[in-house]
């Protein structure tokens, strides 16, 4: 028993010494990769949604059969296959011309529109191959908004793809709302499903002020600024009404410059009448012009199959090793943070 005891504490031992030395490789590759660039470190991924579609559609047909039958429809559906990529081949040694296709693009947003750099580099690649009067672009969009300069940002990288002639598509299956439509509201169409929400078309800002109570405890905050209105409001310091008229304008101004945008894009829509910051669900969204037809994102690809080729478009960081190892604690505790400001965001569209 004794021996046993002693093998124990220095099996104890090796797995303390371990752990430290993975948690320590860990802050050492941590800090090393602060200066470097980690949305360069990724890949593009390209996935033939024709194919994905036709062999779940091929394995469901294989079990309506039993036995033999079976058996003889797999023969068949491999014949079939071959017969199929063999006549493929054929036309585009003719030099026919191949079939349009339709570029998908995933975008989920969050406060500060995190995805926007993967959304920059699948717009770069698709227009570095994409063909005007041939090809199109779709983008699944599910947001509800944030950061105005965040997401004024991402739905500049979706003009990019009308300023190139592709014909655009936003769809929309839960929500698009402030932020989340600037981005739609640049898509040549908007489509929803019959309960996304839309709209949301303002601006909102607001932030605690604990001044009168560091004054009851005797505390002193003082706000030094070069310029007038360098700091408006503050959470610390005594607001005054010129800081509050101030930052009243500058969210006006704001949200004068979204109405603008989305009258810019979208001009059959009465500006007045939804910038109000309400939301619309799919089906009032179409009695405002907020959308232009009703159906889920997958229906349209399953439509859009038969006609052309649809390729889903992504762009995936590699996790560095603390990522993966689950040691990076500041990244846990940001995301951890932002998801609960996102679910009490997501309450106000329950």
């Amino acid at each position: 028993m004794e021996i046993l005891a002693e093998y124990g504490l220095f099996l104890a031992k090796i797995v303390t010494f371990a752990v430290a030395a993975l948690i320590v490789a860990a802050m050492i590759m941590t800090a090393a990769q602060r200066g470097r660039n980690q949305e360069d470190e990724g890949e593009l991924q390209v996935i033939r949604v024709n194919d994905r579609l036709r062999d779940n559609r091929d394995t469901l047909e294989a079990h309506l059969h039993e036995g033999a039958g079976r058996r003889r429809w797999l023969k068949e559906l491999r014949r079939s296959r071959k017969k199929a990529k063999k006549a493929e081949q054929e036309k585009g040694n003719d030099g026919a011309q191949r079939r349009g296709r339709l570029y998908v693009v995933d975008f989920q947003g969050d406060l500060k529109a995190s995805q926007t750099g993967a959304l920059r580099r699948c717009v770069t690649a698709i227009l570095g191959v994409a063909e005007p009067g041939q090809d199109e672009v779709m983008i699944r969009l599910e947001s509800s908004g944030g950061m105005v300069h965040s997401y004024g940002y991402a739905a500049a990288q979706l003009d990019r793809i009308r300023r190139a002639g592709l014909p655009l598509t936003a769809c929309v299956d839960k929500v698009a709302a402030s932020g989340g439509y600037m981005m739609a509201c640049v898509a040549d169409r908007i489509i929803a499903s019959p309960f996304a929400i839309l709209g949301s078309i303002g601006v909102v800002a607001q932030l605690p002020n604990v001044h009168r109570l560091l004054k009851r405890n005797d505390v002193d905050f003082e706000v030094l600024t070069a310029g007038e209105y360098k700091r408006t409001l503050t959470v610390f310091g005594e607001n005054t009404e010129k800081g509050r008229r101030k930052f009243t304008e500058d969210l006006e101004q704001t949200h004068q410059l979204f109405k603008d945008y989305v009258s810019e894009h979208r001009p059959a829509v009465d500006i007045d009448r939804v910038a109000t910051g309400e939301i619309w669900f799919g089906r009032q969204a179409l009695d405002v012009s907020l959308a232009d037809d009703l159906k889920t994102s997958d229906q349209v690809i399953t439509e859009a199959c038969d006609e052309r080729d649809v390729l889903l478009v992504r762009y995936e960081r590699r996790r560095t090793l603390p990522e993966k190892l689950g040691l990076s604690a500041a990244s846990a505790v940001e995301s951890g943070i932002m998801k609960g400001v996102e679910w009490v965001r997501a309450g106000r569209f329950q």
